[in-house]
This record gives structure tokens, C-alpha cells and sequence, in this order.
């Protein structure tokens, strides 16, 4: 067995070991899609006449595919690291690539799960969701998006050196990020001010690609703009991971 094969293997188990992080990996973004939804069912926004579904769904589940994403890797590098895996493993032939590329693995498809049975609920009728012809093109909006939550990840877990660590950071990143993002309010309804102010957030641009294209507004150049956006975060929160990685608490 290859060392990323043996890494991709460890990850994976690293991540469904647990049982209750498991389940609310998955379930946590279902528990907002009921609350709102049952909350907002049959209601529009008034500034664009779409309901509320189109954002909630979409919105919830943007958040909580970068939520994942971001503790999942972050819990895991730093875990690694305080029990001196990532050591062992920088004595051994392996490059820091087949680490980091094992978790992309299991963070991808960790996201892909998370988005099926997340819109599978959704467009239960009790929900409402319509899903448009366009979907697919939320898929590459998806992978740039997990690519990009990821690094942001890697970089809390290259730093933290604790798991209350991970979770204060982590929770201080994504959670105001949701709410200025659009993930539990529409942007629409926002002021023009905050509206532009989220231009500088990830979550944002993954909003925006997968509402587009599960509602049927998407186009070559709104999922253009949505995936240029998210690949500029995971280049730059990439690059900044490279640069801050340890191998252990000590360096």
C-alpha cells in the first residue's frame, strides 16, 4: 500500500470513528433546513419574489459543507500532530503533499454526501425545494468551495495546538461568516454596504454558485464568477497553509 493510500485509509477512519461527530456532520445542517424551513414555508422575499427555500436551502448547505470541511481538517492535523503521527511521518519517505491530498480526498467526499442528502430533504414537499435543470453546474462550485474551507482549515489545525483551540477559532470564522454570507439571511434583504462587504467572504461566492444553480439563474458567467472567487481562497488560505504547517507542538 502506497502512503497516500495508507493516509487516505487513516483519514477516513480518523473521520467516521466517532459516531456522534458523524452524525452531526450530517445532520447539523438538516436540523437549520427543518427549523427555517418550517418556519418560512410558503413565504417569499420581497425584494426578489423567490421564496424562502431558494435561499435557506441552498445558504444551510453551503455553510455546512465549508462547516465540515473546516473542523473536520482542522480537529484532524491537530490531533495528529499532538500525538506525534505527523512526526512519525515526516521520518518517513512521505511528502507533505500525500498528507494533504488524503484529507482533500476525504473532504470531498464527506461535501458530495453531505450536498445529496442534504437536497434529497429539501425537495421533500414538506420543504418545497424545486430543483432547477441547472444543477450540475453547482458541482464544480462545490469542489473549489470544499477545496477552499479546507485550507482555511489547515490553517486553524497548523496553529491550534488544542481542540477548544480548534473549536473557538474555527466557530469564530464560520459562524459571523454564515450570517454575512447569506447562509441564514437572505442577501437581498441586506443593505447595499453589507452586501458588498461580503464580497471578501468564501462562503459568499459558494452561496451564490449553488442558489444560482439549484434555482435555475446560473450561467456560464455567474458560476464563472462564483468558482474564479473560490479559487482565489483556496489558492491564497492554500499557500498560507503551506507556509504554517508543523509537523509538531515544538516548531
Amino acid at each position: 500500500m502506497s502512503a497516500y493510500s495508507a493516509l487516505t485509509a487513516a483519514s477516513y477512519r480518523a473521520s467516521v470513528r466517532d459516531r456522534t461527530t458523524v452524525f452531526f456532520t450530517f445532520a447539523f445542517p438538516l436540523i437549520f433546513l427543518v427549523v427555517f424551513g418550517l418556519i418560512f414555508r410558503g413565504q417569499t422575499v420581497e425584494q426578489s419574489g423567490r421564496g424562502y427555500i431558494d435561499y435557506i436551502a441552498p445558504g444551510v448547505l453551503s455553510w455546512g459543507v465549508g462547516n465540515a470541511a473546516v473542523f473536520g481538517v482542522a480537529f484532524t492535523l491537530m490531533q495528529w500532530r499532538k500525538d506525534d503521527l505527523l512526526r512519525l511521518i515526516r521520518m518517513s519517505p512521505t511528502p507533505l503533499t500525500s498528507v494533504l491530498a488524503s484529507r482533500y480526498v476525504v473532504a470531498l467526499v464527506i461535501g458530495v454526501v453531505q450536498a445529496a442528502l442534504f437536497i434529497g430533504v429539501a425537495l421533500l414537499p414538506v420543504f418545497g425545494l424545486r430543483l432547477s435543470s441547472t444543477w450540475p453546474l453547482a458541482l464544480p462550485v462545490l469542489v473549489l468551495g470544499i477545496t477552499a474551507f479546507l485550507a482555511i482549515g489547515m490553517v486553524i489545525g497548523s496553529r491550534a495546538n488544542t481542540p477548544e483551540a480548534v473549536a473557538a477559532v474555527a466557530n469564530c470564522v464560520m459562524v459571523p461568516m454564515a450570517f454575512l454570507s447569506g447562509s441564514f439571511f437572505p442577501i437581498d434583504a441586506m443593505p447595499s454596504w453589507l452586501r458588498s462587504l461580503s464580497r471578501v467572504l468564501p462562503l459568499r461566492y459558494l452561496n451564490d454558485g449553488i442558489s444560482a444553480a439549484v434555482s435555475g439563474r446560473a450561467g456560464l458567467g455567474s458560476t464563472g464568477l462564483a468558482c474564479a472567487g473560490l479559487a482565489v481562497f483556496a489558492l491564497v488560505f492554500g499557500l498560507l497553509a503551506m507556509r504554517t504547517f508543523r509537523w509538531s507542538n515544538d516548531t
